[in-house]
């Protein structure tokens, strides 16, 4: 049977951490760190995302904004809200909430973040130096990802992992942090991929990033394997209140008896994802108030 890798615990660890260090700065004379959220619209799943990352910003002692326009709401207005917080001294760093309408286009928008403010990580400045091994402002989920992966000792140096996925905010540069600093070989699938069983069977650590449900069954990993599951998806249940249940990309029931380590969905990647964003704001913090480590 797998041992669970507990997203939600290990976030918790990370915000116990963090609210630390928050006070030691705060008792020397600093003030809290600032995040800032941007959101269009009121999709849902996005409300409840962006709720969560201020409640962890709350936890740890940060200053939070919430900044919220109507779906209708024109790219030119957004490009200059963007504009405004990247020129404002008091945030340290903020987030776009995806996804946008489709009348704005994501790539202008995130063309227009400071990179020094992207705590998403999701500009082509920081999403460019993964590949250089600068230090910047990491993707949030694969951050997450390998801080989980760190956190419970799990190596990664001459590993062959393998990713389902090959998005440009989980998927790509996923496969630049383990190949780097990782040490590990790297094979990327995805959608075009013939015979996605032949590598997922080789997999000694399998990150499936597609939002498709039960896209992985037990005859497509070996024993042994440690599996990510970093999809989000709703599928029906009538035995719960709202009418669904979360569910990863992973056939977890029948793969949990065959791998060493498996992510829960939900409460393993997605509570990683939201530790790295304050982990990130605390960095893009520092760099902008000229602090040094250690701190404590």
């Amino acid at each position: 049977m797998a041992v669970l890798l507990n997203g939600k615990q290990i976030s918790l660890d990370i915000e116990n951490e963090l609210a630390k260090e928050v006070k030691t700065l705060t008792d020397q004379g600093y003030r809290a760190p600032h995040l800032a959220a941007v959101l269009v619209g009121d999709d849902g799943p996005s409300r409840t995302y962006v709720r969560s990352k201020i409640k962890a910003c709350e936890l740890v002692g940060y200053r939070s904004s919430l900044i919220k326009f109507e779906d209708d709401v024109t790219e030119e207005k957004l490009v200059e809200e963007i504009e405004r917080l990247n020129k404002d001294d008091d945030v340290d760093g903020y987030i776009v909430q995806l996804p946008l309408p489709d009348h704005i286009s994501v790539e202008r928008i995130t063309d227009h973040i400071d990179h020094k403010k992207d705590v998403d990580g999701f500009t082509p400045t920081n999403f460019g130096k993964i590949d250089q091994e600068h230090n910047s402002l990491l993707p949030a989920t694969p951050m997450g990802i390998m801080e989980l992966l760190k956190r419970y000792d799990i190596e990664t140096k001459g590993k062959h992992c393998v990713i389902v996925g090959k998005s440009h905010i989980v998927g790509m540069p996923m496969s630049i942090l383990l190949a780097g600093p990782g040490d590990a070989t790297v094979t990327v699938c995805h959608i075009f991929t013939e015979n996605l069983a032949q590598y997922t069977r080789m997999a000694d650590i399998l990150v499936v990033a597609v939002g498709k449900h039960n896209l992985i069954t037990p005859d497509m990993v070996k024993e042994g394997v440690i599996v990510i599951d970093v999809g989000i998806n709703r599928v029906p249940d009538a035995t719960k209140k709202r009418g669904y249940a979360i569910k990863g990309d992973v056939e977890f029931e029948g793969i949990e008896s065959k791998a060493a380590f498996i992510t829960p969905v939900p409460g393993g990647v997605g509570p990683m994802t939201i530790a790295s964003l304050i982990m990130n704001t605390m960095e893009a913090y520092k760099k902008r108030q000229g602090i040094a480590e250690p701190t404590v």
